[in-house]
């Protein structure tokens, strides 16, 4: 229960914040707000912890302390602030107000923009998933020879771009014509993200001999902290924008999802710790699917709406069958 401490420190402080703040009720729907945040991103966790176990000590604190901070107060409070008053040409200070004292108007606001935010989103998260599923260098693979198979196409040079632009282009063609462009520019700066991102983090860690491997590993451990900062922000817009289908009142939605988001590193710093990626084998390739699968819900809700209850359902099926098929395996080779 030591990994959990200050978790449980944050939600008790948080929830009698929300007391303060609404009451009884305050309290309940910040509960809510924080299992619903946790249970739709224990497969983020479980990517979080695959990248934070290849980070030294004193980056993975900062993952935990400062990585909170940015992912409380930057992703789920002022980002969609921010979202706001780029789609609609408002200056902040009049959102940031507007949100506190008009939450109707920014909700809807915040609604109007989903087209980009799942455009976005959606294709980093599918950029992600790509990643590792035509990763040819994997030695196990949990579909068996249908997932090395796909794996074996990772030798074509740029093929997660090819495919994911593909997919953007086809989806667009779906949407009404007013939000095509917004959203294949919002997508192509997902993919775009994701390849800087991850080419700066290739980079450092062509490490050299004597002081460079020092600073390489600094700055490889940076660009794996960014990284981890706009995975968590990629899971953090459909959370944002399902809260205010129980709650339009920010605060309460931001002392909600911070209660979630901690308990959620907490998750991530326990699986490291615990080494139990290495334990549960497959446990890694289940969270990586529950990711595609997430890419998938969030191209698809450009168009039609899907419930958060079915994006919570699919990634725990995943997770769950990744975790029998890891036992099964320990038991095969035991």
């Amino acid at each position: 229960m030591q990994h959990f401490r200050f978790s449980f420190l944050i939600a008790i402080l948080c929830l009698s914040l929300a007391f303060y703040w609404g009451g009884t009720v305050g309290v309940f729907i910040a509960a809510i707000l924080g299992v619903l945040e946790v249970s739709l991103s224990f497969d983020n966790a479980v990517v979080n912890a695959s990248v934070l176990k290849g980070m030294d000590a004193r980056w993975q604190r900062y993952f935990l302390t400062w990585g909170m901070i940015i992912a409380v107060f930057g992703m789920r409070l002022l980002f969609p602030i921010v979202i706001v008053a780029v789609a609609t040409g408002i200056d902040f200070i009049a959102v940031s107000q507007m949100a506190i004292n008009d939450t109707a108007t920014y909700s809807q606001h915040l609604n109007n923009a989903h087209v980009q935010i799942s455009a976005f989103g959606g294709m980093f998260l599918l950029m992600v998933f790509f990643s590792f599923i035509f990763n040819e260098n994997k030695d196990l693979h949990w579909l068996g020879w249908i997932e090395k198979k796909i794996a074996s196409f990772g030798k074509l040079e740029a093929i997660e771009i090819i495919i994911a632009l593909s997919l953007l282009l086809i989806s667009q063609n779906y949407l009404p014509a007013e939000d095509r462009l917004n959203a294949l520019i919002a997508g192509v700066g997902g993919v775009v993200l994701f390849v800087i991102v991850s080419s700066c983090a290739a980079l450092f860690e062509d490490k050299e001999v004597g002081e460079g491997v020092v600073i390489a590993a600094k700055k490889a451990g940076m660009m794996s902290f960014i990284y981890l900062e706009v995975l968590d922000a990629s899971f953090s817009f459909d959370g944002v924008i399902g809260a205010f289908a129980i709650t339009q009142d920010v605060v309460i939605i931001m002392l909600g999802l911070a209660i979630g988001a901690m308990f959620v590193r907490s998750i991530t710093i326990y699986l490291v710790r615990k080494g139990t990626l290495d334990e549960y084998v497959f446990l890694e390739h289940g969270a990586h699917y529950a990711i595609g699968a997430l890419a998938g819900i969030m191209l698809v809700s450009m168009r039609y709406h899907i419930s958060e209850v079915v994006t919570g359902l699919v990634g725990a099926v995943l997770i769950a069958l990744s975790v029998f098929s890891s036992v099964r395996y320990r038991k095969q080779h035991a």
